[in-house]
Protein backbone atom coordinates (compact mmCIF):
# COMPACT_ATOMS: atom_id res chain seq x y z
CA UNK A 1 0.00 0.00 0.00
CA UNK A 2 1.08 3.23 -0.82
CA UNK A 3 2.68 5.36 2.07
CA UNK A 4 2.23 9.06 3.37
CA UNK A 5 4.98 11.04 1.38
CA UNK A 6 5.13 9.18 -1.88
CA UNK A 7 4.68 11.00 -4.82
CA UNK A 8 1.63 9.25 -6.75
CA UNK A 9 1.98 8.39 -10.55
CA UNK A 10 -0.91 10.27 -12.48
CA UNK A 11 -4.26 7.72 -13.21
CA UNK A 12 -6.68 8.44 -15.48
CA UNK A 13 -10.64 6.81 -14.79
CA UNK A 14 -14.20 7.01 -16.07
CA UNK A 15 -16.85 8.42 -14.26
CA UNK A 16 -20.63 7.23 -14.63
CA UNK A 17 -21.29 9.31 -17.50
CA UNK A 18 -17.53 8.32 -19.54
CA UNK A 19 -15.88 11.78 -18.58
CA UNK A 20 -11.96 10.89 -17.92
CA UNK A 21 -10.91 12.30 -14.51
CA UNK A 22 -7.25 12.74 -13.98
CA UNK A 23 -5.47 12.97 -10.79
CA UNK A 24 -2.76 15.68 -12.40
CA UNK A 25 -5.68 18.39 -13.27
CA UNK A 26 -6.29 18.68 -9.34
CA UNK A 27 -2.72 20.12 -8.67
CA UNK A 28 -2.79 22.81 -6.34
CA UNK A 29 -5.46 21.16 -4.51
CA UNK A 30 -5.99 18.07 -2.09
CA UNK A 31 -7.82 14.96 -3.24
CA UNK A 32 -9.17 12.42 -0.98
CA UNK A 33 -9.12 9.28 -2.64
CA UNK A 34 -11.59 6.27 -1.46
CA UNK A 35 -11.62 2.87 -2.80
CA UNK A 36 -14.51 0.44 -1.94
CA UNK A 37 -15.48 -3.03 -2.94
CA UNK A 38 -18.92 -2.83 -4.41
CA UNK A 39 -21.78 -0.23 -5.11
CA UNK A 40 -25.24 -0.69 -3.38
CA UNK A 41 -23.89 -3.06 -0.09
CA UNK A 42 -24.47 -2.62 3.14
CA UNK A 43 -20.75 -1.05 4.15
CA UNK A 44 -20.06 0.85 1.00
CA UNK A 45 -23.75 2.27 1.21
CA UNK A 46 -22.99 3.19 4.94
CA UNK A 47 -19.75 5.02 3.66
CA UNK A 48 -20.80 6.70 0.34
CA UNK A 49 -24.07 8.29 2.42
CA UNK A 50 -21.40 9.31 5.47
CA UNK A 51 -19.51 11.36 2.59
CA UNK A 52 -22.50 12.50 1.12
CA UNK A 53 -23.32 14.06 4.50
CA UNK A 54 -19.78 15.69 5.20
CA UNK A 55 -19.53 16.30 1.30
CA UNK A 56 -20.36 20.16 2.31
CA UNK A 57 -17.40 20.84 4.60
CA UNK A 58 -15.01 18.91 2.20
CA UNK A 59 -16.22 20.89 -0.15
CA UNK A 60 -15.60 24.35 1.54
CA UNK A 61 -12.09 23.09 2.31
CA UNK A 62 -11.33 23.19 -1.12
CA UNK A 63 -11.09 19.31 -1.74
CA UNK A 64 -11.95 17.02 -4.08
CA UNK A 65 -12.96 13.52 -3.41
CA UNK A 66 -13.46 10.56 -5.68
CA UNK A 67 -14.96 6.99 -5.13
CA UNK A 68 -13.33 4.16 -6.81
CA UNK A 69 -14.58 0.91 -6.90
CA UNK A 70 -14.41 -1.94 -9.88
CA UNK A 71 -18.07 -1.29 -10.45
CA UNK A 72 -19.44 -0.11 -14.14
CA UNK A 73 -21.00 3.23 -14.97
CA UNK A 74 -24.59 1.53 -14.91
CA UNK A 75 -23.97 0.09 -11.46
CA UNK A 76 -22.22 4.02 -10.07
CA UNK A 77 -25.38 5.85 -11.91
CA UNK A 78 -28.33 3.60 -10.14
CA UNK A 79 -26.02 4.10 -6.86
CA UNK A 80 -25.44 7.64 -7.03
CA UNK A 81 -29.39 8.90 -7.92
CA UNK A 82 -30.46 6.06 -5.45
CA UNK A 83 -28.27 7.87 -2.35
CA UNK A 84 -27.89 11.60 -3.48
CA UNK A 85 -23.96 11.47 -3.89
CA UNK A 86 -22.67 14.60 -4.97
CA UNK A 87 -18.87 13.01 -5.47
CA UNK A 88 -17.52 11.49 -8.46
CA UNK A 89 -17.12 7.83 -8.52
CA UNK A 90 -14.76 6.16 -10.85
CA UNK A 91 -14.52 2.86 -12.35
CA UNK A 92 -11.44 0.72 -12.25
CA UNK A 93 -12.60 -2.51 -13.53
CA UNK A 94 -9.01 -3.98 -14.26
CA UNK A 95 -8.19 -3.01 -10.65
CA UNK A 96 -4.57 -0.96 -12.33
CA UNK A 97 -5.04 2.03 -9.97
CA UNK A 98 -6.34 -0.16 -7.01
CA UNK A 99 -3.61 -2.15 -7.51
CA UNK A 100 -1.35 0.35 -7.90
CA UNK A 101 -2.32 2.16 -4.55
CA UNK A 102 -2.23 -1.15 -2.74
CA UNK A 103 -5.90 -1.52 -2.60
CA UNK A 104 -6.78 -4.20 -4.17
CA UNK A 105 -5.50 -7.45 -2.65
CA UNK A 106 -5.35 -10.65 -0.45
CA UNK A 107 -8.73 -10.07 2.16
CA UNK A 108 -9.91 -12.46 4.31
CA UNK A 109 -13.65 -12.66 5.06
CA UNK A 110 -15.41 -15.70 7.27
CA UNK A 111 -12.04 -17.00 7.06
CA UNK A 112 -11.66 -17.44 3.18
CA UNK A 113 -9.12 -15.70 1.47
CA UNK A 114 -9.34 -14.10 -1.47
CA UNK A 115 -8.89 -11.12 -3.83
CA UNK A 116 -11.13 -8.32 -3.43
CA UNK A 117 -10.92 -4.54 -2.90
CA UNK A 118 -9.50 -3.23 0.48
CA UNK A 119 -11.62 -0.59 2.25
CA UNK A 120 -8.59 2.51 2.27
CA UNK A 121 -8.72 5.92 1.67
CA UNK A 122 -5.61 8.18 0.70
CA UNK A 123 -5.38 12.24 1.00
CA UNK A 124 -2.84 13.76 -1.84
CA UNK A 125 -1.63 16.75 -1.21
CA UNK A 126 -1.44 19.51 -3.52
CA UNK A 127 1.66 18.33 -5.04
CA UNK A 128 0.44 15.13 -5.45
CA UNK A 129 2.29 13.57 -2.93
CA UNK A 130 0.06 10.89 -0.13
CA UNK A 131 -0.67 12.97 3.01
CA UNK A 132 -3.20 10.66 5.00
CA UNK A 133 -3.40 6.49 4.85
CA UNK A 134 -6.82 4.99 5.81
CA UNK A 135 -5.01 1.41 5.62
CA UNK A 136 -7.89 -0.04 7.03
CA UNK A 137 -10.68 2.37 6.59
CA UNK A 138 -14.05 1.62 8.34
CA UNK A 139 -17.24 2.57 6.60
CA UNK A 140 -19.00 4.11 9.05
CA UNK A 141 -16.51 6.17 10.43
CA UNK A 142 -14.11 6.96 7.63
CA UNK A 143 -15.83 10.09 6.38
CA UNK A 144 -15.86 11.92 9.78
CA UNK A 145 -12.39 10.97 10.51
CA UNK A 146 -11.17 12.30 7.12
CA UNK A 147 -12.84 15.72 7.66
CA UNK A 148 -11.57 16.25 11.24
CA UNK A 149 -8.33 15.69 9.65
CA UNK A 150 -8.64 17.61 7.17
CA UNK A 151 -10.21 20.25 9.10
CA UNK A 152 -6.83 20.04 11.48
CA UNK A 153 -4.44 20.64 8.57
CA UNK A 154 -6.07 23.66 6.48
Amino acid sequence: MLDVGTKVNDFSLLDSEGNIHTLSEHLGKKVVVYFYPKDSTPGCTTQACSFRDNYHEINRLNVVLYGISPDDSNSHIKFSEKYNLPFTLLSDPDHKVSKYFGAYGKKSLYGKIFDGMIRSTFIIDETGKIEKVWKKAYAKTNADAVVKYLNTVK
